[in-house]
């Protein structure tokens, strides 16, 4: 059967790949500690479990407007309020299956074929994926260790061209935790202005931040905000990653746009999901606020015991629950240390090549502090191993 050229431009995602792989062998009974989560260990909290519950008893089983319930475009606009200070009426909100959806479809009704979409690297893996879905090119912006990995303004200046049409932005980022700084930020809104770009901004880990507030770009000035798409969800802040609900804020004309493309794609998301995560987004915060400090704490035992292990560099993040480990000095690319990680010492880990860089690897510490602790001996006896 033919395939078009668009989608064997697609790469498989590495961050699935990876978990399936140790999935596999976690099955057939071996001790394998997974530290390439992209989700929460915790449960959902209980009081969103029991509004899908009443959801269910009273069978709001029906399909939503695919632009999602009204009380939860409300509630998402009223919680986008409270946490970045941003007025949206809820026709400037749409629901979506997840943030990811939220993303695509954002591409999809913004690019035209041969825009480019500059992307700070290192990057989430879906977003060249998703560029090149749209018919855009996708253009990389590097950051460097030595900054913590935080998007310079200057960078993005020097990859503009006149096909430049999107800028992707993703503070805590996905895979490094960099946030980038209030000031850069309100650099980068000036020149997106300047250059008529549009700007998507993934919050989707704006809660989990140590250290410093997460800061929406769309906050700025009336004139960021009317340029930028701001993406978040149930996910991460919440431990709800399998229930699907992401939601994207911006000018009501995007939304619409957005909304006529899932018309004819998904429809609307899970009328449950949507009740749930209506009592998430207006429920007691208190939960968010445990899980943020259990990562936290988490986060000091990861990168203290990572920094101890001579060969590796690792760089404590700003937000979100990953930790990027270079492997460089090792001489080494990030692929093979991982490949002989799983295999030799049985811990998963992506390695950084799906990210943008074949030098480090992404792990992370949404996991209890005992697989931790096991984890960087584990890691530390193959480093070891390889150093002779």
């Amino acid at each position: 059967m033919y395939l078009n050229r668009r989608i064997q431009k697609v790469a498989p995602s590495a961050t699935l790949a990876i978990t399936a792989q140790a999935k596999a062998m976690r099955a057939q009974g071996t001790d394998v500690l997974n530290l390439a989560g992209g989700e929460p260990d915790f449960d959902t909290p209980d009081f969103i479990k029991k509004a899908a519950q009443a959801a269910l008893d009273k069978g709001l089983t029906k399909y939503t407007p695919t632009a999602g319930h009204p009380k939860l475009r409300e509630a998402a606009a009223g919680w986008l309020k409270s946490e970045i200070g941003v007025d949206y009426t809820s026709k400037e909100v749409i629901i979506n299956t997840g943030a990811k959806q939220s993303l695509y479809n954002a591409l999809q009704v913004i690019c035209e074929p041969g825009d480019e979409v500059l992307i700070p690297s290192p990057y989430w893996v879906s977003y060249p994926e998703m560029a090149t879905l749209a018919g855009a090119k996708p253009v990389f912006v590097e950051t460097t260790a030595a900054d913590g990995f935080r998007l310079n303004p200057q960078a993005v200046e020097q990859a503009l061209t006149p096909k430049s049409r999107v800028l992707i932005l993703n503070s805590p980022s996905n895979p490094t935790g960099a946030m980038i700084s209030k000031e850069n930020l309100q650099t980068l809104a000036q020149l997106a202005e300047s250059k008529k770009l549009t700007i998507i901004s993934d919050e989707i880990y704006s809660r989990l931040t140590y250290g410093q507030k997460h800061v929406s770009i769309a906050s700025l000035s009336s004139t960021a905000r009317n340029q930028t798409l701001v993406v978040n969800g149930v996910s991460k802040s919440y431990s709800m990653t399998g229930w699907r609900i992401g939601f994207c804020a911006g000018p009501e004309e995007t939304i619409k746009a957005m909304s006529r493309l899932q018309d004819h794609a998904t429809s609307c998301a899970s009328s449950i999901s949507q009740q749930a995560a209506i009592a998430a987004l207006t429920g007691d915060q208190g939960c968010v606020e445990t899980m943020r400090k259990t990562f936290e704490s988490r986060r000091a035992l990861l990168t203290s015991g990572l920094n101890k292990i001579e060969g590796l560099t690792t760089i404590e993040p700003d937000g979100a629950f990953y930790c990027f480990m270079g492997v460089e000095a090792l001489g080494l690319t990030a692929a093979d240390f991982a490949k002989r990680l799983l295999e030799e010492k049985h811990v998963a880990a992506i390695p950084g090549e799906g990210f943008g860089t074949d030098k480090y690897l992404r792990l992370s510490f949404s996991t209890s502090d005992e697989a931790l602790k096991d984890g960087i001996q584990r890691i530390g006896e193959l480093v070891g191993e390889i150093k002779g």
